[in-house]
């Protein structure tokens, strides 16, 4: 009887084998069920992800930060990262930044593989490396007096890419002759990158320094002669003076036309009641009082080598006119530095492949 019992018992299996492990193998199947935290072997479609991706809360982050910087660059015309960012933030859509928890498969797949490698190859060189831009409010550094602030400036939309420029009509006091000049540097074209002259004839292109297209939003673009006065990229390294007009246009908008010595003459001779003499071309953002109304501000160059320097340090401005003395590489230039009074001056010389910052005078 004993023996018999024995047998069914054997027979019958324990009460915990079977049943357990097949709960263990159904719950491993299903990534929805194991919470990010888990310890557990993920399934082969979380593995599959994963492959792809250091941490799901990595890749929110980095999916949310790129959303940021698409709408940055989309905002500044001529961007050429603009698409692959867009590209790359439609997953922030679907995966919230605050969530802490595994994604779904179908939210790692539209997302999850490519937002990190694309923020890291782009970002540095087109957009700004901040999480979010707000555009830049050109207005704050304009005059610091209230009553110049806000009587003497004007604006006016750039119909070529919808950007706005505040602008005033300067007046010299020594001989009443007047302009009406842009009160902040140009800012229009696709962007290259430093390294690259600027040398496609049929589209504007711009520097923005260090190759990040807000300093383009608030500082201007940098230019060199050739591209400034949209002539042939080969003006910049033989004479073209039988091109330079009296007036000439550039790249400014239809109706201005670029800024000459004769104009800063103008602006130069402001009625300066208080002895500011260059201080007050600078704006305060720029170590000045701006009591011209004028609004420099130290938007740096392009050098040489294709890198960029002098930001906040100087500003430097070309004029449509070949230096006298090497009319194949050389401009006439403007210089205002941040931290010196002394005043531009008409003969200094620069070469014609530097990118600086171009101002607009309406045409009158």
């Amino acid at each position: 009887m004993v023996l018999l019992l024995t047998i069914a018992l054997i027979a019958c299996g324990g009460d915990s084998g079977t049943s357990v492990n097949d709960d263990n193998m159904s719950s491993s199947s299903s990534s929805s069920v194991i919470p990010a935290s888990s310890a557990n072997r993920p399934s082969s479609s979380s593995k599959k992800i994963a492959s792809s991706s250091s941490t799901p809360r990595n890749d929110v982050k980095s999916s949310s930060s790129n959303k940021a910087l698409s709408s940055s660059s989309k905002r500044s015309e001529g961007d050429p990262s603009s698409s692959s960012q867009k590209a790359v933030s439609s997953s922030s859509s679907v995966i919230p930044a605050s969530s802490g928890n595994l994604p779904s498969s179908s939210s790692k797949k539209d997302g999850g593989s490519s937002s990190a490698m694309t923020s890291s190859s782009s970002s540095s060189k087109k957009v700004s490396s901040s999480s979010e831009y707000v555009p830049y409010d050109h207005f704050k550094c304009l005059a610091d007096n209230w009553n110049l602030r806000d009587t003497i400036y004007k604006q006016f939309t750039d119909p070529r890419n919808g950007r706005s420029y505040y602008y005033y009509t300067a007046v010299s006091s020594k001989t009443g002759r007047k302009v009406t000049v842009m009160a902040e540097n140009l800012n229009i074209g696709e962007m290259v990158l430093g390294e690259n002259d600027q040398n496609d004839d049929t589209k504007i292109e711009r520097y923005c320094y260090n190759n990040d297209t807000t300093n383009c939003d608030k500082y201007g673009g940098l230019y060199q002669w050739a591209e400034m006065m949209q002539l042939p990229s080969r003006c910049n390294t033989e004479s073209c003076y039988k091109k330079i007009e009296s007036e000439h246009q550039g790249i400014c908008p239809e109706g201005w036309r670029l800024f000459t010595w004769g104009d800063y003459e103008i602006i130069r001779d402001y009625n300066d009641q208080y002895g500011d003499g260059v201080k007050g071309l600078r704006s305060q953002c720029f170590h000045g009082n701006n009591a011209s109304g004028f609004s420099l501000i130290g938007g740096g160059k392009r050098n040489y080598e294709g890198g960029f320097d002098g930001l906040l340090d100087f500003s430097r401005w070309a004029y449509p006119q070949e230096y006298d003395s090497d009319k194949a590489e050389m401009v006439y230039v403007g210089s205002v530095v941040a931290l010196s009074d002394l005043p531009s001056s008409k003969n200094t010389g620069s070469a014609k492949t530097l990118g600086v910052s171009v101002r607009c005078v309406k045409i009158e």
